[in-house]
């Protein structure tokens, strides 16, 4: 029986291997030969899985892919909300010559929220075409998970957000990322050896492969 071959990219599933994700577009790696370990093995270095050599193909909106999954973005639609609530409120009882000093704060209120909604949003946005940019064109290494950690009290969409921790040693330097997933990453990116991607000229940026 074949066993299913899932996209790096956004975790969609297939009965058979296909060169590129019908969903996102990414570049799909050639089927492992081995199976997937179980959650309380960590993996070995013949079970991991090297990207093919960059640049790599990857659709344009999985940049919003990775945004519709931030908790960060999630968390800020509240912001926005508030925000403009407060503005609408605000601005009609500011038309209100007896209630403009109470309209007035609401409008600054809205304002406030709006504005740190934004500015939070426009930095989860570069951190996301950042995200692609590594997924294109980084380098691979062997670095290490050293940590899952879920979130038990946040559900999004009905699932609990996953933060992995991970490092790798580059020219002697220390380097350690963290990104967050929805997807459940204890058979994926268990503790112990795994693929790291790097830009050669800013090693800070970097990322787990496949993506979680």
């Amino acid at each position: 029986m074949n066993s299913v071959v899932i996209c790096p990219w956004c975790g969609t599933n297939y009965l058979s291997f296909q060169s590129n994700c019908s969903n996102c577009g990414g570049t799909m790696p050639a089927p492992a030969r081995t199976a997937a370990p179980a959650a309380s093995q960590p993996r070995a270095r013949g079970e991991l899985t090297w990207p093919p050599s960059p640049p790599r193909s990857i659709a344009p909106n999985y940049v919003w892919k990775i945004l519709g999954q931030d908790g960060w973005v999630i968390s800020m639609s509240v912001f926005i909300l508030l925000g403009v609530i407060f503005t609408m409120v605000g601005g009609g009882l500011t038309l209100g010559i007896i209630t403009a000093f109470v309209g007035l704060p609401f409008v600054g209120m809205g304002l406030l929220f709006l504005g740190g909604a934004g500015a939070v949003l426009n930095w989860r946005y570069q951190q996301a075409v950042q995200t692609v940019e590594v997924l294109k064109s980084g380098r691979a290494k062997e670095g290490e998970v050293i940590s899952l950690e879920p979130n038990h009290s946040v559900r999004i969409n009905g699932r609990m957000p996953w933060t992995i921790r991970y490092q790798f040693t580059l020219d002697g330097k220390l380097y350690e990322g963290s990104t967050s997933t929805l997807n459940n990453p204890q058979l994926t990116h268990a503790p112990g050896p795994a693929v790291v991607l790097y830009l050669p000229d800013h090693p800070e940026k970097n990322q787990l492969y496949p993506h979680p």
